[in-house]
């Protein structure tokens, strides 16, 4: 019995990742919770079990007295001298139960608690190990939908998808894998309740952290990052190691670095710009591809002007405004995007331009300027597109 016992445990313990001494426990309690159902009571009942057999005794301490008003507790003198002969009124005779001689229904509710006890330490252990991968990324596979939400089996357990995590339009088969950000793990009486996106930007951030080295070691830093999910992410990165380029890192030889991210999350646009201290340059950077003539950040107002070549206006301010409003989430800075002709027009920004009305080429703008930001759409950018009027992004 103690054999098959102890092999039941180390199979559990193999199968379920609950330890030994945990299911001893259960063991334990069930024992003194079957003597409570057999005897009434059991505060005089002791257990012991030895972790390497699995051999276990069960003792209730009685006390010795004359006359027994207690089966429970008491214990008459005689039959503690047949025991030992040196006991004497009032010594506590430790007298061993055999659980055989337990009943049926007694046996039935230590049986129930034993498999209580498996059922909550295993959901304690699903709980700990998803637990321990919140605001983290994972590979699931999808089950079947749920109404408008998605269930996806992550291994052990079943997440749950919900509408307004998923990207607009995106559309699953069952068996399809996918990964997916973890947002919040819960523990309820029926197992970890797991929640997870597709939608928030640190998805992103840990695509990079799995895909890159130098982002996963922290060569490279995620500074920050701005997501329209499914359409165009923005991201400034900075670089610890000023032997390695963070951009460049992150694209990876012919972009198949940010291609492998970009074909995860569907054909999502990834912009990756260099991170600067200096916020009027990370404004700038923010708003690539374009190219920006000037730009005045206020740092108290946390507002930017920005001064744009004319042909450059409709391509900062992005098809229906994304690229401003994308910049502006990025930098935290509320950017209003002039051209250079509105610029002279409006007198705002005279002090740029000469008496001839004319840019003063000692500010920013460089004709030959390259800009070495990426991003992972590389089609060029007609230079004929229509202009747009000045843009005001938040």
């Amino acid at each position: 019995m103690n054999n098959e016992l102890l092999e039941a445990l180390t199979l559990l313990e193999k199968e379920k990742n609950i330890s030994k001494d945990t299911l001893l426990e259960a063991i334990e309690q069930s024992l003194i919770q079957a003597c409570k159902n057999n005897f009434g009571k059991a505060d005089n009942v002791k257990v012991s079990i030895n972790p390497e057999t699995c051999e276990f005794h069960v003792w209730a301490e009685k006390t010795v007295v004359e006359e027994v008003t207690d089966d429970v507790t008491e214990i008459a003198l005689s039959k503690a001298k047949m025991i030992r002969s040196s006991y004497e009124l009032g010594d506590t005779v430790n007298v061993e139960i055999h659980s055989k001689e337990f009943g049926r229904i007694a046996t039935q509710n230590a049986k129930n608690v034993i498999l209580q006890k498996i059922r909550e330490e295993e959901r304690k252990v699903l709980y700990n190990e998803y637990y321990a991968k919140e605001r983290d990324v994972v590979t699931g596979i999808v089950q079947r939908y749920l109404g408008k939400n998605v269930s996806v089996n992550l291994g052990k357990v079943d997440a749950i998808l919900n509408e307004n995590e998923m990207v607009k339009g995106e559309v699953f088969r069952p068996t399809e894998r996918i990964k997916v950000y973890i947002l919040e793990v819960k523990d309820t009486s029926k197992g970890p309740k797991i929640m997870v996106s597709r939608t928030h930007p640190e998805l992103v951030k840990r695509l990079f952290e799995s895909e890159v080295t130098e982002v996963r070691d922290g060569t490279v830093e995620i500074k920050c990052i701005a997501r329209e999910a499914g359409s165009r992410t923005k991201m400034a990165v900075y670089s610890n190691n000023p032997d390695v380029d963070p951009v460049g890192a992150c694209v990876g030889i012919n972009g198949a670095r940010v291609n492998a991210i970009v074909n995860e999350l569907r054909g999502e646009k990834i912009d990756i710009i260099n991170w600067n201290e200096n916020n009027a340059i990370l404004i700038e950077n923010a708003l690539s591809p374009a190219k920006v003539i000037s730009v005045i950040a206020d740092d108290d107002e946390k507002t930017a002007k920005v001064i744009v070549p004319d042909y450059q206006l409709s391509l900062a301010i992005g098809k229906e405004g994304q690229n401003a409003r994308l910049a502006a989430r990025l930098t935290g800075f509320k950017i209003d995007i002039k051209s250079e002709t509105q610029a002279k027009e409006s007198g705002e920004f005279d002090d740029l331009f000469g008496d001839n009305g004319e840019y003063e080429e000692s500010a920013d703008y460089d004709d030959d300027y390259t800009d070495k930001n990426y991003t992972s759409d590389y089609e060029e950018v007609s230079e004929d597109a229509p202009e747009q009027e000045e843009g005001d992004a938040e």
